[in-house]
């Protein structure tokens, strides 16, 4: 079921309706059972994988905690971690490893008879399976005491506000809310309220709107100029960020008319005036998963240079796996990887040049707007592999753009698309530029009604009502 349906409209108040009418106790098999509603509105069957891999995980961490030795409790952990990314390998991964072990094999004139499977990728498969492997690790690290009881550790996995997206949750902040009785507030109401609105104007009056024009540019690249690839490409860094931050927004805000607190999953992340910093302000639930359960493991900061420089590249090459069984997305993570490695090793270099021509000197705004400036645009090359169908594709796109062939006809423009269309997609980048005069948290806004009346006026007025699913749905 997608948020910006009408469909999800009258689930959502439904839901809410009875949440506040049951009786405590029986309010998680009322969540239970619509997030299982919710999940097989897209493909019923595949509930019985979200099934599979939740009883495994609760009996392990059960057994995990009973366990009379390291070893019993780690080879728990083992079946936790291998049912999990065994999943995750036959659905999202088999086939694209196949391809290239044909690929391989071919250069050698050898066949492959390695079947290929006809399935197509459970909806939300990377959230809910780190979130149930989180769950498992932080019991085997006796962090926090295994759920005995089953509906409310499966409502851990499945809650349907964050189940198809994220924000990718820990046991410690959900589970004991799921026991906690929570009353009507007119205060959480609010601003959930207000969160959902401004997650939907980002969805459909932002992101489907710049989808027209990116769309258009990159399913015909041989018709587009430098000039169109330079704006399809800045206008996908504000889709991909819009349709994202609009699902994490909603989630939160579902979640909070309700009385739960969900983890903030962006904080205005192309204000980032670094390659790092942009990596804390966006998609925070991942980059904070892979730092506990990767990328501490591996040793962090607390080992050599060089060591410490690999550990960086291991966790951005393994997000872009985790993102996609595909090269492009590959590719993207190494990317990142390499901004963040450059970033650190160029440092002092650059600390120095900086001092010696008196750059440190400038005023503190132009110095921001620089790095901003500079942060975006690494962030928006990077994106072309994750938004490209193919490496191909990729290289065809950056070629066009460093032709630099900035002549172009009005059609190559505005991607045949004409020219309201793309003076509708510059005025809503304004808009959402304008909207960050507002508090990052919204609840801190003074003037909440004029602020719901302006986001629904706007929804109704320039959104796109295409009911488009979500991009990261398709991890």
């Amino acid at each position: 079921m997608l948020f910006n349906s009408s469909e999800f409209v009258l689930f959502y108040i439904v839901v809410t309706a009875l949440y506040f009418l049951l009786a405590h106790k029986y309010r998680w098999g009322l969540l239970l059972a619509a997030s299982c509603y919710f999940y097989m509105f897209f493909k019923p069957e595949y509930i019985l994988i979200l099934f599979f891999t939740i009883v495994i995980d609760y009996f392990a961490g059960i057994s995990i905690e009973n366990a009379k030795s390291a070893k019993q409790r780690k080879n728990y952990l083992v079946l936790s971690l291998f049912a999990n990314i065994g999943v995750l390998a036959i659905f999202k991964y088999y086939n694209f490893i196949n391809d290239n072990i044909t690929g391989i094999a071919g250069a050698f004139d050898i066949e492959n008879h390695i079947p290929y499977l006809s399935i197509l990728l459970p909806i939300g498969l990377s959230f809910h399976t780190f979130q149930a492997m989180s769950y498992t690790i932080e019991v085997y690290r006796g962090n926090f005491k295994a759920e005995k009881h089953f509906g409310i550790y499966s409502l851990y996995v499945m809650f349907y506000p964050q189940l198809v997206a994220g924000p990718i949750e820990r046991p410690q902040n959900v589970l004991h809310q799921f026991h906690e009785k929570h009353t009507f507030s007119k205060q959480n109401f609010v601003d959930g309220f207000m969160l959902i609105a401004y997650g939907m104007f980002k969805k459909v009056v932002i992101s489907d709107r710049l989808s027209v024009y990116v769309n258009s540019v990159y399913g015909n690249v041989d018709n587009a100029s430098s000039l169109s690839i330079l704006i399809a490409m800045v206008f996908f860094s504000i889709q991909i960020y819009c349709d994202f931050s609009g699902y994490s927004d909603i989630a939160l805000g579902t979640a909070k008319t309700m009385g739960y607190d969900l983890m903030i999953n962006f904080r205005r992340p192309y204000t980032a005036k670094s390659i790092s910093d942009f990596w804390s302000r966006w998609h925070i639930s991942l980059s904070t998963w892979f730092r506990d359960y990767l990328y501490i493991p591996l040793g962090g900061n607390r080992v050599s240079k060089a060591k410490w420089l690999f550990n960086i590249a291991v966790v951005f090459i393994v997000s872009g796996i985790w993102h996609g069984a595909n090269w492009t997305f590959i590719i993207w993570g190494a990317l990142h990887a390499l901004f963040n490695v450059g970033q650190i090793v160029a440092k002092p270099s650059l600390d120095g040049f900086t001092k010696a021509t008196g750059i440190v000197k400038l005023p503190s705004f132009l110095k921001n707007a620089f790095n901003i400036g500079l942060t975006f645009t690494v962030v928006t090359l990077a994106w072309v592999f994750f938004r490209a169908e193919s490496l191909n594709q990729a290289s065809e796109i950056l070629q066009k753009l460093f032709a630099f062939e900035f002549t172009t006809t009005s059609s190559q423009l505005f991607a045949d698309k004409g020219p309201l269309n793309f003076l509708i997609s510059i005025g809503v980048i304004g808009l959402l530029f304008t909207s960050y005069l507002l508090p990052s948290d919204l609840s801190k806004i003074k003037y909440k009604n004029l602020f719901l009346i302006t986001t629904f006026v706007l929804i109704f007025l320039i959104g796109k009502n295409s009911n488009a699913e979500f991009i990261y749905f398709q991890f």
